[in-house]
């Protein structure tokens, strides 16, 4: 059991470190803008990044579903595989760039017509956006080199990415804005030079540390593509199920005033605070769980049982949830008055701060270990139910609970998640638990 929790922590620190660094390339470029220019440079660079969160999170797959395919051939140690998922990673990373830069103008056109804003702060936001953009072939590449390295049992070295693309950009993103005329195309400037900084990188740890698969994703692969493209609809969906829980929580929560807005956003941060750390749990869990299959499937017994990996996994999230509830209970209104000094509100926004490590843990928990198993279509069936719990509580108490009635829609999204990927371990416990055996009995 040591063994097994080191072998966890081993993948999770990494992950987690590199978590944190993940809002960082928005916000520097915001403190930048507040240091250098007026409100509407600020503004505009919040909806420029926005604009990308909203753009990107539809790319998310490109990690997942490289991550938990990748962990199974390396199980099985299927190298031609190992590198064939990354060839097909990165090829569906620049289609999709391509695409992105192909509909770019059209996209800040529709943008603009649902999100409110002064002229002045659209225009800073379309020239953020303009030349930020061309990041996009480097970032979906990057998605696609982490969820490949994850599976390759290797958290360290998005790690180091991830540390690099946020000193380079906050780096060059200041020296272009303060010391020359370009100020906030400076900071655009900055953050692509940053994303490109990553991909060679990235590059860079492929041909060093795997240098045989390097060599083969040149070369004419015998694995089709398919299912890498079946797997990732599915998650295409579960991404879109998201963005209408996501956006659809702050859209709705702007109904009941600018206070109920900021207090709900609060408390949003404060949850993807907790997630960075639960996340980290949940990548360690699409490595080893993957590696377990591909190991089963080469008709290799496991260093690690599979039973035992499930258990400890959700010991952990569980204790990682535990923390965060006690941290919240003593400090979760000083917190709250860090981030926002003069935060009133007629509400106590404390329970929901309490509940939700507990509530939300399994899900994340969950979602890692399927990724591992590539039970896209469960994942998927999951994000639906969980769409739909979410818009059918909000329908049902929007006239009754206020700016609660958009928490209780949000917890029951969490619930659906929690339920049904638990129901759904029926389906694959036996034959996962059953396809490695303790290192004792190898």
């Amino acid at each position: 059991m040591k063994s097994l929790n080191s072998q966890i922590i081993r993948l999770a620190i990494p992950s987690i470190l590199a978590n944190i660094t993940i809002p960082l390339v928005g916000l520097v470029d915001i403190v930048i803008a507040g240091h250098i220019a007026d409100a509407a440079a600020i503004g505009g660079i919040a909806i420029g990044t926005m604009l990308f969160d909203l753009l990107y999170w539809n790319f998310a797959f490109l990690r997942v579903g490289t991550s938990g395919i990748t962990a199974q051939a390396y199980g099985r140690q299927d190298w031609g595989e190992c590198a064939g998922q990354l060839r097909h990673a990165l090829q569906i990373a620049l289609i999709g760039a391509a695409g992105i830069l192909l509909i770019q103008w059209a996209f800040v056109w529709v943008a603009f017509q649902l999100v409110p804003c002064s002229e002045a702060v659209a225009a800073q936001a379309r020239t953020y956006f303009f030349i930020r953009v061309w990041a996009a072939p480097a970032t979906l590449c990057l998605f696609a080199f982490k969820g490949w390295f994850i599976g390759m049992q290797d958290t360290v070295s998005p790690m180091v990415v991830d540390i690099v693309v946020n000193v380079v950009n906050m780096v060059v993103s200041y020296c272009l804005a303060v010391y020359t005329p370009l100020t906030i195309s400076g900071v655009a400037y900055g953050t692509v030079i940053a994303q490109f900084t990553g991909f060679v990188l990235s590059v860079v740890f492929l041909v060093v540390k795997y240098p045989r698969f390097f060599k083969a994703i040149w070369h004419r692969l015998e694995h089709p593509i398919e299912r890498t493209v079946h797997m990732n609809t599915n998650l295409f969906v579960r991404s879109l199920c998201f963005m209408v829980i996501y956006v659809g929580y702050t859209s709705l929560s702007s109904r009941y005033g600018d206070e109920a807005l900021a207090v709900s956003s609060l408390i949003m941060k404060l949850f993807m605070m907790f997630s960075f750390f639960i996340d980290g749990f949940a990548y360690a869990g699409e490595a080893l769980v993957g590696r377990i299959v591909g190991e089963s499937q080469a008709g290799r017994s496991s260093s690690i049982s599979g039973k035992s990996l499930v258990w400890v996994l959700h010991g952990w999230c569980i204790g990682i949830a535990l923390l965060f509830t006690i941290v919240f209970g003593l400090w979760g209104t000083p917190i709250m008055h860090l981030l926002w000094p003069d935060v009133m509100t007629d509400w106590n926004y404390l329970p929901w701060l309490l509940a939700m490590p507990l509530i939300s843990a399994p899900a994340f928990m969950w979602d890692g270990i399927y990724v591992g198993l590539t039970a896209s279509k469960g994942i998927r069936d999951a994000m639906i139910a969980s769409a739909v719990a979410f818009v059918a509580i909000y329908v049902v108490l929007m006239n009754r609970m206020g700016i609660e009635a958009v928490l209780y829609a949000y917890f029951a999204h969490l619930v659906a998640r929690d339920v049904y990927l638990t129901l759904l371990w029926k389906k694959y416990d036996r034959a996962f638990s059953s396809s490695s055996v303790e290192g004792s009995q190898k």
